[in-house]
């Protein structure tokens, strides 16, 4: 079976709009569009965090596909990214488009679950998705995501999409490598590693306060 692999620009409060630049996804009436744009480092291994695509097929949702269709066919042939992503075979998850004119693209048909596992399920190269917030939410709730490269910049946003919602299943996660670039960005690759275990530090039996404030936090006082 092969792997879905999930690669997200994310700011350290958790916020994951507009990237690259003002105009990319103002919705929401979001003003910091472009905010990863001076941070940018020349160590930054674009091509083995997966945001370029390379030797892996697109998962993308509705927005980051008309996002990425209106920039990349128009780059330079030459460039190496609009090659890769240009080239890549796509699936694209909407209820709205009717039709793909970006080369090799297609709709994933039916529920987007199902159609999601049912490609993994498929010979081929690993599924790479990259941007698409409201796709991984889904297809995390579903534990359909193998590999998170996310790479968190360090600046506050407030508000605006986030990488994970309300909707998140709780889990595990298990750092496999972590790099820090000059400009203090944190390259990281995490896989799941099964249920949260939660647990309590030893110690002392709990005081008279303590038992007090725990009645007061069932009791919905606190």
């Amino acid at each position: 079976m092969r792997r879905l692999i999930v690669s997200a620009f994310v700011s350290l409060d958790g916020i994951m709009q507009a990237p690259g630049g003002p105009a990319e996804d103002p919705t929401g009436g979001f003003a910091l569009g472009g905010w990863m744009v001076g941070y940018a480092d020349p160590g930054m291994d674009i091509s083995s965090a997966g945001f370029d695509g390379k030797d892996r097929e697109l998962v993308l949702g509705r927005r980051t596909y008309q996002i990425f269709e209106a920039y990349w066919p128009y780059q330079p042939v030459d460039h190496p990214i609009a090659r890769t992503l240009n080239a890549a075979r796509k699936h694209v998850a909407s209820r709205t488009l009717m039709r793909l004119d970006w080369h090799n693209s297609s709709l994933l048909q039916g529920d987007v679950v199902a159609a999601i596992a049912a490609l993994k399920a498929q010979p081929g190269p690993d599924l790479q998705t990259i941007g698409s917030g409201q796709l991984i939410q889904t297809l995390q709730a579903a534990s359909l995501i193998d590999e998170y490269n996310l790479w968190t910049f360090p600046l506050l946003l407030g508000r605006g999409k986030r990488l994970f919602g309300e909707r998140a299943s709780p889990s595990a996660l298990r750092l496999v490598r972590s790099q820090v670039s000059t400009t203090g960005v944190v390259m990281s690759t995490y896989v799941p590693d099964g249920h949260i275990q939660p647990g309590t530090f030893p110690g002392n039996e709990p005081s008279e306060r303590e038992l007090a404030r725990r009645q007061r936090m069932a009791d919905g006082s606190w």
